[in-house]
């Protein structure tokens, strides 16, 4: 048993070493602007893990190819592991300023996009794991007012356990909403030059707008090989394979 014990570990220590060498060779090949090596080797190392770091390499190369739907992509997954990550926002932000749409959601109320933004500023592990710390604070808050005999203690136990009762309630919502947009998969990026969507799923609809490679839309449903989305205040029906969850 021990002697498997230790094989795994020797296992699991040789691995991180190859995937650390693999991610240095990665990282050279685009310093010398082999940026389609590069990018290669990203996709590669992603085979076997996925980090916010790799996406946003891979970005970078698809960048640097002027391949700025698989760029858009790759920042925004980068940016769904972590939502902080301020250099694959930045890049986001200018790759997104060169594409032909630039179609923003005006329906969204501006408390909706003040939420949306706390939300995205810690990943979902963190908010789980702050949300479990401060319910341990209002246990204790509570506590310390049942049980304390000074009456500034259980005041000041009363209050704690109130802020943190309320702040667990955010954060436990703020880990729910962001597993359900990771589980739902509804965003995604336009992957062809120029996409018309439909009225309806079907070829022979009625063209209602166009669309260009790297905007980002949202699925709101599925049928067949066709997609309902939404982009702004439009609604249409394109094909699955002209996009890329995600």
């Amino acid at each position: 048993m021990k002697r498997y014990v230790i094989l795994v570990a020797v296992a699991a220590w040789c691995g991180n070493i190859f995937a650390q060498t693999s991610f240095q060779e990665a990282n050279q090949l685009y310093i010398d602007g082999n940026y389609a090596d590069a990018a290669t080797a990203y996709e590669n190392l992603l085979q076997e893990q996925t980090s916010a770091e790799l996406y946003y390499n891979l970005g970078n190369a698809y960048y640097r190819q002027d391949e700025l739907a698989k760029a858009i992509l790759n920042y925004e997954r980068a940016l769904r592991i972590r939502p902080y990550y301020k250099d694959a926002q930045y890049n986001l932000r200018f790759a997104q300023s060169r594409i032909v749409d630039n179609i923003e959601d005006k329906d969204a109320f501006f408390i909706s996009k003040w939420v949306t933004t706390l939300r995205n500023l810690l990943p979902e592990s963190v908010w789980c794991i702050l949300g479990i710390c401060l319910f341990l604070l209002v246990i204790a808050g509570a506590f310390l007012f049942a049980f304390s005999r000074n009456k500034g203690w259980r005041k000041a136990g009363f209050h704690v356990a109130w802020v943190a009762l309320l702040l667990s309630v955010f954060s436990v919502s703020f880990a729910a909403s962001a597993h359900y947009r990771s589980a739902r998969r509804s965003e995604a990026v336009i992957m062809q030059g120029i996409v018309n969507a439909k009225a309806s799923p079907d070829k022979s609809g009625t063209d209602l707008f166009t669309l260009h490679e790297g905007t980002k839309v949202k699925i709101r449903s599925t049928l067949n090989d066709w997609a309902e989305i939404t982009v702004g205040d439009n609604r249409g029906w394109i094909r699955l394979n002209t996009l890329e969850r995600i």
